[in-house]
Parts: C-alpha cells; sequence; structure tokens
C-alpha cells in the first residue's frame, strides 16, 4: 500500500505512460518500454545508492531526473529514460515505493501491449488460470517461494511450467512476480490478472460455485454485477462442492455468500 506522496506521484507517472503508449506506431513499442522499466525497477531495487539518489525527496526533481538520465543515457530506449526521469522527479514517500512505482509501470506498459496487439482477454485469462494451477499444487507454490533457492531457479522452474503454453508477456509479468514479490505467488499472479482486467475497464468477480454453471447462468451473472458494480465484469468461475449449492461471489473487498453453506452457518449463529 502507497503513502498518500506516492500513490500521487504514481497516478502521475501512469497519466504520463498511458499518453505515451498511446502515440506509439506499434505494440512492441509497449513491450520494449514495459521490458526495459522492469529492468530498471530490479536494478535500481538492487542499487542502494541509486535507489536513495533517485527518490531523495530532499534532493531538487530536476537533480534527480539528472541522475536517471546519466545512468540510463545509451542503456535503454529514449522512451523508456524519459519515463524513468519523470518518475524519478515527482515526490516519492520512500525509495521502495519508488521501486515499486517503476515496476507497476512496467506491467502496464506490457498490459497496453497485449491491449494493443489484440490480446488483452487472452493475457488474462491466462494469469488467471496459472494462479489457479499454482494455488492448487502446495508443492508448486512451495518451490517457487523456497528463499533457499536462488530467484533465477525458482523463475526458471516457473518458465519450464508455461514456456510455450502462455502469451510472451504472460511468461514476463508471471516471472517478474515471482522473482520480486514477497507475497505468495498464485496471490501475486492473480493480482496480476485483476490488474489486466482493469487496464480494459472491467472488474474481476471471483465465483465459487457448488456446480458448473451453463453459458447462460454466467451471463446473467455477469450482466448483474456490471449493473451493480456499473462496468463490465469479468467472470472467474472455480468449482467447490462444499458449498453444497449456489455462489459465494467476491468483488474486490466485497463478499456475497449466497451458497447453501453460508445460509446453513447463518442459520446456525442465529440459534446460539
Amino acid at each position: 500500500m502507497y503513502a498518500a506522496s506516492s500513490r500521487e506521484a504514481l497516478e502521475g507517472a501512469r497519466v504520463e505512460l498511458e499518453t505515451i503508449l498511446r502515440g506509439a506506431a506499434a505494440s512492441t513499442d509497449a513491450v520494449t518500454v514495459g521490458e526495459e522499466l522492469l529492468s530498471v525497477s530490479d536494478a535500481v531495487s538492487g542499487d542502494r545508492s541509486l535507489r536513495i539518489a533517485l527518490a531523495d525527496s530532499s534532493t531538487a526533481p530536476d537533480n534527480r531526473a539528472a541522475v536517471a538520465d546519466k545512468v540510463l543515457t545509451g542503456k535503454v530506449s529514449d522512451t523508456t529514460r524519459s519515463v524513468v526521469s519523470s518518475t524519478a522527479a515527482r515526490t516519492w514517500s520512500s525509495d521502495a515505493d519508488l521501486v515499486e512505482g517503476l515496476r507497476q509501470l512496467g506491467r502496464e506498459a506490457l498490459l497496453q501491449a497485449a491491449k494493443a496487439a489484440g490480446k488483452s482477454d487472452t493475457v488474462e485469462d491466462e494469469l488467471f488460470r496459472l494462479a489457479r494451477v499454482i494455488k492448487g499444487d502446495t508443492a508448486l507454490e512451495q518451490a517457487l517461494t523456497d528463499r533457499a533457492r536462488t530467484t533465477a531457479d525458482r523463475t526458471a522452474l516457473l518458465r519450464k511450467l508455461i514456456d510455450g503454453k502462455v502469451e510472451p508477456i504472460t511468461e514476463r509479468l508471471a516471472v517478474n512476480a515471482v522473482a520480486t514479490t514477497d507475497e505468495l505467488p498464485g496471490d501475486a499472479i492473480d493480482e496480476l490478472s485483476q490488474l489486466a482486467a482493469a487496464s480494459n475497464g472491467r472488474k474481476v468477480a471471483y465465483v465459487a460455485s457448488a456446480g458448473e454453471l451453463s453459458s447462460e447462468q454466467r451471463n446473467q451473472l455477469a450482466a448483474k454485477l456490471a449493473e451493480i458494480y456499473s462496468a463490465p465484469v469479468t467472470l472467474h468461475v472455480d468449482i467447490d462442492p462444499e458449498l453444497l449449492g449456489g455462489v459465494v461471489i467476491r468483488v474486490g473487498d466485497e463478499r456475497i455468500d449466497g451458497s447453501i453453506s453460508g445460509k446453513i452457518a447463518t442459520l446456525r449463529r442465529g440459534l446460539r
């Protein structure tokens, strides 16, 4: 969670990035920027003196931008260098927030590239399914979070699992999440799926159902949720027989329990 000044800095940097990418000639431009921003984020994260120099609010914004320009000139595209310099010139609450902000911008640039290529829905769905695979395999999730293994080893394991099976952008996003997050990898990749939906102006509804939903039921549920939240809604459905019947829906921090097991639990509480 970002502090107030960092949230404002990220939003300003995000608007600038979106403006630049809208003017890009092709989706590959956004891919390059996204890849480079993620790489810059990793490099800044691993260099304490550079991290502080770029985020030190006691230093004039122009000076912080000049540091970024000097370090990055000739190493990344002019577009990426401009974005990083502008981002460094903004006011961040901490150097860690700056690093995470650059990482967030990199992810969003890649998602914009997927959108420009007409693959946004595919990337979103692949991220969701990958998160489910990881969450459903305890041994795999433990291997991906084992700090006794090197980052290269853990990301190589993930690449072996998904290489050639998902879009390159999906793979890059997932690998970066495993390499950089302190969260469980399934949760981190789930968040990327939500970010992908948000990039298309959609919300994500996680639906647990006692049984398979028909296409008509899915369409009706999506339409009802879209009406409630005033935005298109993507459904991600998991089957949970323990619900006995009905569904449990989660959108953001909101939870709607319409399952039989939930009603039984409510009834039991009322009888105490």
